[in-house]
Protein backbone atom coordinates (compact mmCIF):
# COMPACT_ATOMS: atom_id res chain seq x y z
CA UNK A 1 0.00 0.00 0.00
CA UNK A 2 3.29 2.53 0.51
CA UNK A 3 3.03 3.00 -3.21
CA UNK A 4 -0.07 4.25 -3.22
CA UNK A 5 1.25 7.22 -1.12
CA UNK A 6 3.56 8.17 -4.00
CA UNK A 7 0.79 8.31 -6.70
CA UNK A 8 -1.58 10.48 -4.05
CA UNK A 9 1.16 13.04 -3.17
CA UNK A 10 2.27 13.24 -7.48
CA UNK A 11 -1.76 13.70 -8.49
CA UNK A 12 -2.09 15.73 -5.24
CA UNK A 13 0.57 18.15 -6.17
CA UNK A 14 -1.31 19.31 -9.14
CA UNK A 15 -3.50 20.65 -6.26
CA UNK A 16 -0.50 22.05 -4.68
CA UNK A 17 0.81 24.01 -7.05
CA UNK A 18 -2.63 26.31 -6.45
CA UNK A 19 -2.70 26.30 -2.29
CA UNK A 20 0.97 26.23 -1.83
CA UNK A 21 2.25 27.03 -4.85
CA UNK A 22 2.81 31.01 -4.28
CA UNK A 23 4.95 29.79 -0.82
CA UNK A 24 7.23 28.20 -3.64
CA UNK A 25 6.94 31.03 -6.08
CA UNK A 26 8.18 33.58 -3.08
CA UNK A 27 10.80 30.98 -1.49
CA UNK A 28 14.08 33.45 -2.00
CA UNK A 29 15.97 30.94 -3.92
CA UNK A 30 19.60 32.09 -5.79
CA UNK A 31 18.61 31.44 -9.14
CA UNK A 32 21.75 32.17 -10.61
CA UNK A 33 23.72 30.56 -9.09
CA UNK A 34 23.01 26.95 -10.70
CA UNK A 35 23.94 24.70 -7.20
CA UNK A 36 23.05 27.01 -4.30
CA UNK A 37 19.35 27.12 -5.87
CA UNK A 38 19.11 23.45 -5.68
CA UNK A 39 20.10 22.98 -2.24
CA UNK A 40 18.33 26.17 -1.09
CA UNK A 41 14.98 23.79 -2.80
CA UNK A 42 16.11 20.77 -1.64
CA UNK A 43 16.40 22.66 1.80
CA UNK A 44 12.41 23.67 1.72
CA UNK A 45 11.41 19.97 0.44
CA UNK A 46 13.68 18.44 3.31
CA UNK A 47 11.99 21.13 5.94
CA UNK A 48 8.45 19.80 4.15
CA UNK A 49 9.01 15.94 3.89
CA UNK A 50 10.44 16.24 8.44
CA UNK A 51 6.79 17.88 8.90
CA UNK A 52 5.01 15.03 6.68
CA UNK A 53 7.18 12.47 8.75
CA UNK A 54 6.62 13.74 12.00
CA UNK A 55 2.48 14.16 11.05
CA UNK A 56 3.20 10.43 9.96
CA UNK A 57 4.86 9.14 13.48
CA UNK A 58 2.29 10.72 15.60
CA UNK A 59 -0.74 8.72 13.30
CA UNK A 60 1.44 5.59 12.62
CA UNK A 61 1.51 5.25 16.58
CA UNK A 62 -2.29 5.83 16.90
CA UNK A 63 -2.43 2.78 14.07
CA UNK A 64 0.16 0.69 16.01
CA UNK A 65 -2.04 1.08 19.43
CA UNK A 66 -4.87 0.11 17.47
CA UNK A 67 -3.54 -2.74 15.38
CA UNK A 68 -2.06 -3.95 19.20
CA UNK A 69 -5.80 -4.03 20.43
CA UNK A 70 -7.01 -6.40 17.60
CA UNK A 71 -8.66 -3.15 15.52
CA UNK A 72 -6.27 -2.81 12.17
CA UNK A 73 -8.83 -4.93 9.86
CA UNK A 74 -11.85 -3.25 11.08
CA UNK A 75 -9.79 0.08 10.73
CA UNK A 76 -8.50 -0.25 7.43
CA UNK A 77 -12.07 -0.99 6.18
CA UNK A 78 -13.21 2.10 8.13
CA UNK A 79 -10.47 4.18 6.52
CA UNK A 80 -11.13 2.60 2.85
CA UNK A 81 -15.09 3.82 3.48
CA UNK A 82 -13.87 7.27 4.75
CA UNK A 83 -11.78 8.02 1.57
CA UNK A 84 -14.58 7.01 -0.91
CA UNK A 85 -16.92 8.92 1.38
CA UNK A 86 -14.22 12.48 1.04
CA UNK A 87 -13.96 11.25 -3.01
CA UNK A 88 -17.82 11.58 -3.59
CA UNK A 89 -18.58 14.13 -1.05
CA UNK A 90 -19.07 17.76 -3.36
CA UNK A 91 -16.23 19.84 -1.85
CA UNK A 92 -19.27 22.59 -1.41
CA UNK A 93 -20.11 20.42 1.97
CA UNK A 94 -16.14 20.64 2.51
CA UNK A 95 -16.20 24.20 2.31
CA UNK A 96 -19.20 24.92 4.28
CA UNK A 97 -17.70 23.41 7.17
CA UNK A 98 -14.38 24.01 8.30
CA UNK A 99 -12.61 20.53 9.22
CA UNK A 100 -9.56 22.47 10.92
CA UNK A 101 -11.83 24.25 13.61
CA UNK A 102 -10.65 22.16 16.08
CA UNK A 103 -7.14 22.63 15.65
CA UNK A 104 -7.18 26.47 14.53
CA UNK A 105 -5.33 27.71 17.08
CA UNK A 106 -2.37 25.63 16.09
CA UNK A 107 -2.93 26.31 12.26
CA UNK A 108 -2.89 29.99 13.02
CA UNK A 109 0.65 29.85 15.22
CA UNK A 110 1.96 27.72 11.91
CA UNK A 111 0.73 30.75 9.69
CA UNK A 112 1.87 33.04 11.63
CA UNK A 113 5.53 31.65 11.59
CA UNK A 114 5.20 30.91 8.19
CA UNK A 115 4.62 34.19 7.31
CA UNK A 116 7.39 35.52 9.46
CA UNK A 117 9.86 33.44 7.62
CA UNK A 118 8.43 34.70 4.43
CA UNK A 119 8.66 38.04 5.69
CA UNK A 120 12.63 37.86 6.40
CA UNK A 121 13.17 36.39 2.76
CA UNK A 122 16.51 35.15 4.00
CA UNK A 123 17.99 32.01 2.13
CA UNK A 124 18.75 30.82 5.49
CA UNK A 125 14.98 30.09 6.53
CA UNK A 126 13.87 28.58 3.45
CA UNK A 127 14.27 25.13 5.56
CA UNK A 128 11.87 26.69 7.97
CA UNK A 129 9.53 27.83 5.46
CA UNK A 130 9.39 24.35 4.19
CA UNK A 131 9.21 22.73 7.49
CA UNK A 132 6.17 24.73 8.82
CA UNK A 133 4.60 24.95 4.99
CA UNK A 134 4.19 20.87 5.68
CA UNK A 135 2.04 21.33 8.63
CA UNK A 136 -0.56 23.52 6.73
CA UNK A 137 -4.35 21.84 6.48
CA UNK A 138 -5.05 20.40 3.15
CA UNK A 139 -7.88 18.00 1.86
CA UNK A 140 -5.19 15.47 0.46
CA UNK A 141 -2.58 15.40 3.64
CA UNK A 142 -5.59 14.76 5.44
CA UNK A 143 -6.00 11.43 2.96
CA UNK A 144 -2.31 10.68 3.27
CA UNK A 145 -2.83 10.64 6.85
CA UNK A 146 -5.49 8.12 7.29
CA UNK A 147 -3.01 6.06 4.97
CA UNK A 148 -0.25 6.70 7.74
CA UNK A 149 -3.10 5.35 10.36
CA UNK A 150 -3.40 1.52 8.23
CA UNK A 151 0.02 1.24 8.16
CA UNK A 152 -0.19 -0.60 11.83
CA UNK A 153 3.49 0.70 12.62
CA UNK A 154 4.92 4.07 13.94
CA UNK A 155 7.98 3.67 11.10
CA UNK A 156 5.28 2.67 8.36
CA UNK A 157 3.17 5.75 9.36
CA UNK A 158 6.49 8.09 9.11
CA UNK A 159 7.28 6.38 5.92
CA UNK A 160 3.68 6.84 4.01
CA UNK A 161 3.84 10.44 4.96
CA UNK A 162 7.52 10.83 3.59
CA UNK A 163 6.71 8.94 0.32
CA UNK A 164 3.64 11.44 0.08
CA UNK A 165 5.69 14.21 0.35
CA UNK A 166 8.25 12.74 -2.23
CA UNK A 167 5.51 12.22 -5.11
CA UNK A 168 5.11 15.98 -4.65
CA UNK A 169 8.75 16.37 -5.26
CA UNK A 170 8.70 17.03 -8.80
CA UNK A 171 5.54 19.19 -9.76
CA UNK A 172 6.67 21.81 -6.43
CA UNK A 173 10.25 21.65 -7.64
CA UNK A 174 9.11 23.26 -11.15
CA UNK A 175 6.80 26.10 -9.27
CA UNK A 176 9.92 27.06 -7.44
CA UNK A 177 11.86 27.78 -10.55
CA UNK A 178 9.09 28.28 -13.27
CA UNK A 179 5.98 29.75 -11.20
CA UNK A 180 2.03 28.02 -12.37
CA UNK A 181 3.27 26.69 -15.09
CA UNK A 182 0.40 24.10 -15.47
CA UNK A 183 -2.51 25.98 -17.46
CA UNK A 184 -5.68 26.47 -15.17
CA UNK A 185 -7.44 24.40 -17.23
CA UNK A 186 -5.23 21.16 -16.98
CA UNK A 187 -5.15 21.67 -13.64
CA UNK A 188 -8.64 21.43 -13.03
CA UNK A 189 -9.17 18.55 -15.25
CA UNK A 190 -6.15 16.91 -13.50
CA UNK A 191 -8.02 17.47 -9.92
CA UNK A 192 -11.11 16.52 -11.01
CA UNK A 193 -9.57 12.71 -11.80
CA UNK A 194 -8.08 12.91 -8.08
CA UNK A 195 -11.13 12.18 -6.13
CA UNK A 196 -11.37 9.16 -8.87
CA UNK A 197 -7.55 7.94 -7.59
CA UNK A 198 -8.76 8.32 -4.00
CA UNK A 199 -11.98 6.29 -4.11
CA UNK A 200 -9.73 3.42 -5.89
CA UNK A 201 -7.30 3.73 -2.91
CA UNK A 202 -10.18 3.54 -0.46
CA UNK A 203 -11.25 0.14 -2.15
CA UNK A 204 -8.08 -0.78 -1.76
CA UNK A 205 -7.55 -0.46 2.02
CA UNK A 206 -11.06 -2.02 1.87
CA UNK A 207 -9.99 -5.10 0.27
CA UNK A 208 -7.18 -5.01 2.26
CA UNK A 209 -9.29 -5.48 5.63
CA UNK A 210 -11.14 -7.92 4.12
CA UNK A 211 -8.01 -10.59 4.53
CA UNK A 212 -9.70 -12.63 1.26
CA UNK A 213 -6.05 -14.35 0.87
CA UNK A 214 -5.03 -12.15 -2.43
CA UNK A 215 -1.47 -11.52 -2.36
CA UNK A 216 0.18 -7.93 -1.18
CA UNK A 217 -3.47 -6.97 -1.83
CA UNK A 218 -5.48 -8.94 0.61
CA UNK A 219 -3.49 -11.37 3.15
CA UNK A 220 -5.79 -13.54 4.94
CA UNK A 221 -5.75 -13.04 8.85
CA UNK A 222 -3.97 -16.39 8.74
CA UNK A 223 -1.07 -15.09 6.45
CA UNK A 224 -1.32 -11.86 8.88
CA UNK A 225 -1.03 -14.58 11.96
CA UNK A 226 1.60 -16.20 10.31
CA UNK A 227 4.21 -13.62 9.47
CA UNK A 228 3.25 -12.00 13.52
CA UNK A 229 4.27 -15.90 14.70
CA UNK A 230 7.49 -16.50 12.77
CA UNK A 231 8.82 -12.81 14.08
CA UNK A 232 7.82 -14.05 17.29
CA UNK A 233 9.77 -16.95 16.95
CA UNK A 234 13.02 -15.53 15.57
CA UNK A 235 12.74 -12.83 18.33
CA UNK A 236 12.72 -16.18 21.19
CA UNK A 237 15.23 -17.89 19.09
CA UNK A 238 17.67 -14.71 19.50
CA UNK A 239 17.16 -14.29 23.25
CA UNK A 240 17.29 -17.67 23.78
CA UNK A 241 20.91 -17.90 22.33
CA UNK A 242 21.85 -14.65 23.75
CA UNK A 243 21.19 -16.59 27.02
CA UNK A 244 23.00 -19.89 26.22
CA UNK A 245 26.06 -17.81 25.57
Amino acid sequence: MLYSALILGFLGSFHCIGMCGPIAFMLPIDKKNKWKGFFQTMSYHIGRFIAYSLIGLLFGAIGKGLYLAGFQQRLTILIGVIMIIIAITPIKIFNKYNFSKPIYFLISKVKEKLGFYLQKRSAKKIFLIGFFNGFLPCGLVYGAVFGSISMGSTLEGALYMLLFGLGTLPLMTAAVYVGNFVKVSLRNKIQKSIPIFVAIVGLLFILRGLGLGIQYVSPSDAQLNLSNNANTCVTVEDTSINNGR
